[in-house]
């Protein structure tokens, strides 16, 4: 097997582990009434985090054996798999219009990904790794504060899943710098950089599963899969030096993959507001009517029942005159 086909087969795998993580999370988010962050008692939580760690382990040695320009394309069909595997596993299916919105956003991020260059091997200095990390953690709490501020849950959401985003993206960026600058002889150097490093992983680990309650999957998921990305080829194009292919149509076309992109976010947003999964119409499907409420509640009252009988009858008669 060549070392380009291992490297797709790991990318699909990981996007795999990825959306069964999702998945697990949302079904946490949805059922749980505890913690809004880290249900730690719940068992299929802790599972989530076990495949979110197999799927960045599968990334992370696909990205060794192929170009970053493959690999990082192959893993946005997290989103594309999450939503068949919903259906198929737990029954959540989705609507034509988040169907649009998933693809809208993959094909962009895909596109947008495969126009950025290569990945240089020069690491960052003592001074930037310090601002990357205290600009990263104030957006991630700027975008934090607004969340709370926000009113509507599907828009509370969506600010959650960008935070956890920019999290991964910039724990992408520092998880680089890292393998650039170890070496076997000073293996402790790089301490301060893994120290933010894992603060980064778990404030995107404890963001994500707070943006599935009470949004669906489709619209968070799809969130995170974009940012992460594009903030770690934002700061490559700042700070590594990177560029986009083709010159000024690469940039061109990067703006435009960027805006399909960024539509198709928008759309999954606009879908889960307008038609939520547990809107009424949905959830009161199979509850008791309101004539079967009334006749468990008139059963219920002592003399009730008389008193419904006599008011029935002088409706009739009303009627009737």
């Amino acid at each position: 097997m060549s070392p380009l086909v291992l490297s797709v087969l790991l990318s699909l795998v990981s996007a795999v582990a990825y959306a069964a993580a999702a998945i697990v999370q949302e079904r946490v988010a949805a059922s749980a009434a505890g913690p809004r962050y880290a249900p730690l008692r719940r068992p299929a939580w802790w599972g989530a985090v076990l495949l979110s760690g197999v799927g960045a382990a599968l990334h992370v040695v696909a990205l060794a054996y192929g170009p970053l320009s493959l690999v990082q394309p192959l893993g946005a069909l997290t989103i594309v798999f999450a939503l068949p595997m919903a259906a198929l596993f737990v029954g959540r299916r989705a609507g034509r219009a988040a169907w649009w919105g998933a693809v809208m956003a993959t094909a962009g991020l895909a596109g947008l990904l495969s126009l950025t260059g290569g990945t240089g091997t020069q690491s960052l200095a003592a001074d930037e790794r310090r601002l990357l990390a205290i600009g990263a953690f104030g957006l991630v709490a700027l975008l934090f504060a607004a969340a709370h501020v926000v009113r509507r849950s599907v828009l509370r959401s969506v600010i959650l899943a960008a935070a956890a985003g920019v999290a991964f993206g910039i724990a992408s960026v520092f998880t680089k710098t890292v393998a650039v600058g170890f070496t076997p002889d000073t293996p402790l150097a790089q301490w301060p950089s893994l120290l933010v490093l894992s603060a980064l992983a778990i404030t995107g680990l404890l963001l994500s599963q707070a943006s599935y309650r009470g949004a669906g999957l489709a619209a968070p998921l799809a969130t995170v899969t974009v940012v992460n990305p594009v903030i770690a080829a934002a700061v490559g194009l700042t700070l590594f030096g990177e560029s986009f292919r083709y010159g000024t149509a690469g940039a061109v076309a990067a703006a435009i993959c960027g805006a399909v992109a960024a539509g198709g976010l928008v759309r999954l947003t606009l879908d889960r507001m307008t038609t939520p999964e547990d809107s009424p119409a949905v959830s009161d499907r199979h509850s008791p009517g309101p004539e079967v409420r009334q006749r468990v509640d008139v059963g219920a009252v002592p003399g009730a029942r008389a008193d419904l009988e006599m008011e029935m009858r002088s409706r009739t008669v009303a009627g009737r005159s």
